[in-house]
């Protein structure tokens, strides 16, 4: 009998194995490796999705509007600060370990933790600003943060060692793991409290010691070997410069929605985009599995390539889209009821999905390290959102904000694409 279904089981495998080596000649894509890591990662966010569901439902049904806008108003400015731990070290890790170079993570580790010195200083800066002027809630909460400023944004440099190597496997058991206990961890306290600095504290100290811990379990399972690429590092910092602005602007929308409206509708708009990000983090799978390959491909084969599996995806999202839209109502009606006003903003925010696939050219530029053209796309963008937030943002609130980010992807578009064509 157990050798039967042995026998059966290994028939299907081959069968399946087939069937996707068949079929790479329509999708022009490595489908078993597609298939593998595919799995993973996205089994990994599904299963992760459950404790972030539950963390938002507590949330939305546990504290007031005005204490979870505060909340995201404070990891928004600690999401900006992440920019002097060098944000965008991690792909320049990437890209060494996927060539071979694994010495390089240490190297940039320490680099990353020495910069974020700096912004933790800021951070300090910052509670004495709001202590200055009476807003001693402010004050000391990022008076707390300001600790795990260079630690906490450093930790994340190891997930682009495991994604370098292509263990999405033991990345994913890692990332769940890590999930559920800082989801239960927050719920606990939602459960027993309502204040905002035991909130915050317990946020950042069980995200900071379970990816310590984990760092430490990771590096003595799968020691790196000592080849380092003397380019990751100044090529790091060239990335992380360069994006210093795009970085700043990622978190600009919620701090001038608080600026401009107050921490409860910056509350509505956080809760707006809480089931798109979810969404964007299921499909984002697919940008953790294109990296590592995309370091290894020639400029003429992903010139050739690259655009008809972008289309292909976008294909693949657009019924992803009308689905969202129709359930929503539903969604918030019976899990988020105080947050019905988010559902046309939802509805509307989820389009910008559809802008999803053109990551994939970002990181062939990113892959084949084509300076010039990542420059050129940094300098025109974050000026153009920036203007749009200003303009819009004050007039039209969440609307405005919304309008942005889809005015942002149709004018993305064009511009990547040229750079790819002309940097390829």
């Amino acid at each position: 009998m157990i050798k039967t279904m042995i026998f059966s089981f290994l028939k299907i495998k081959t069968r399946i194995y087939q069937f996707l080596r068949k079929t790479q000649k329509y999708t022009g894509t490595d489908n078993v490796y597609l298939a593998k890591g595919e799995f993973w990662l996205t089994s990994g966010q599904i299963i992760s999705l459950v404790p972030a569901f539950l963390l938002a439902v507590a949330f939305a049904n546990l504290i007031p509007k005005e204490t979870y806008g505060l909340y995201k108003y404070v990891l928004s400015i600690f999401g900006i600060l992440g920019v002097f731990t060098l944000s965008n070290m991690g792909i320049a890790v990437l890209r060494a370990i996927a060539q071979g170079y694994e010495g390089s993570l240490i190297p940039a580790f320490k680099t990353k933790i020495r910069w974020g010195i700096l912004g933790g200083i800021v951070c300090l800066g910052l509670a004495g600003y709001y202590y200055l002027n009476n807003d001693i809630a402010l004050a000391v909460c990022f008076l707390i943060a300001a600790i795990f400023v260079p630690l906490l944004h450093s930790l994340s440099v190891f997930g682009s060692f495991l994604k370098g190597k292509k263990l999405f496997k033991i990345s994913v058991k890692y990332g769940i793991i890590s999930q559920i206990i800082a989801a239960t961890t927050m719920i606990a306290a939602l459960f027993l409290t309502k204040n905002i600095f035991v909130i915050i504290s317990i946020y950042f100290i069980s995200h900071t010691l379970i990816k310590f811990i984990f760092l430490k379990v990771i590096l003595k399972k799968i020691p790196p070997n000592k080849k380092v690429d003397p380019e990751t590092i100044p090529y790091g910092k060239y990335l992380s410069f360069i994006n210093i602005p795009g970085w700043i602007i990622t978190h600009l929308d919620e701090i001038l929605l608080w600026h401009f409206l107050g921490a409860s509708q910056l509350a509505i708009y956080a809760f707006a985009a809480i089931p798109v990000s979810k969404i964007k983090s299921l499909t984002g799978s697919l940008k953790a599995l294109a990296q590592p390959k995309l370091s290894q491909r020639s400029n003429e084969e992903l010139k050739k390539t690259l655009p008809k599996k972008i289309f292909k995806l976008f294909l693949a999202i657009i019924p992803i889209v009308i689905l969202y839209i129709v359930l929503a109502p539903f969604l918030y009606k019976i899990f988020f009821p105080q947050y019905l006003e988010s559902v046309i903003y939802s509805q509307i925010l989820v389009l910008t999905l559809l802008f999803f696939p053109q990551m994939l050219f970002t990181s062939a530029l990113h892959a084949q390290k084509k300076k010039k053209e990542i420059t050129v796309r940094q300098i025109i963008m974050p000026p153009i959102k920036i203007t749009l937030l200003l303009l819009l943002v004050p007039a039209y609130g969440i609307m405005g904000l919304i309008s942005t980010r889809l005015i942002m992807g149709v004018i993305d578009l064009p511009l990547i694409f040229y750079l790819f064509k002309k940097g390829l």
